[in-house]
C-alpha cells in the first residue's frame, strides 16, 4: 500500500489531510463495510477542500456537487444502484472532463467497469468502535 494508518474521530482532519497529500488523483474510491465511515471521512475531505457547502449522503441522489475555490467536488454515493447502467445515464463519465474537479465514490465494487483507470483507492476497516484503520492506494 502507498499509505496505510490507524485513526479515531478525533484525528479524522488528520488522516484526511493525509489522504490530500498521498492521493495522485483526484478520483478517490472508498471501500469499506456499511457504518465503517466513509461518508463522515469524506465530509472531512471536502472541508479541507475548502468547499463551504453542507455535505451530505448522496445515496438516494447518486450524486452530490460542492464548490471548492478552484473547481468542484462530485461525491457519489452508490449502494443503492442496481447495475452500472443506472450509473452511466446520469452521465457518470462526464463528472471526469475537469481536472480541477474531484470525485469522492462509495462503494465503486458496485461499478467495477466504469472505475477510472487512474484513480486512488482507500480502504477502510473497523477495528473497534472508535478507531479505524485506512489503506491507501494509487492506480
Amino acid at each position: 500500500m502507498d499509505f496505510s494508518a490507524e485513526y479515531s474521530l478525533n484525528n479524522l482532519h488528520q488522516i484526511g489531510k493525509e489522504i490530500i497529500s498521498k492521493a495522485q488523483h483526484q478520483s478517490l474510491l472508498f471501500y469499506g463495510e456499511m457504518g465503517v465511515g466513509k461518508t463522515t471521512l469524506i465530509k472531512s475531505i471536502v472541508q479541507l477542500l475548502e468547499s463551504n457547502d453542507v455535505v451530505s449522503s448522496p445515496t438516494f441522489s447518486l450524486v452530490n456537487e460542492y464548490h471548492i475555490p478552484k473547481g468542484r467536488i462530485f461525491h457519489f454515493d452508490l449502494y443503492r444502484i442496481n447495475n452500472e447502467e443506472e450509473v452511466a445515464d446520469i452521465g457518470f463519465e462526464d463528472y471526469f472532463y475537469e481536472e480541477t474537479d474531484w470525485q469522492l465514490i462509495e462503494w465503486p465494487e458496485l461499478i467495477p467497469n466504469l472505475i477510472p483507470e487512474k484513480h486512488t483507492a482507500i480502504y477502510i476497516q473497523l477495528l473497534n468502535s472508535n478507531q479505524r484503520k485506512i489503506d491507501l492506494k494509487n492506480f
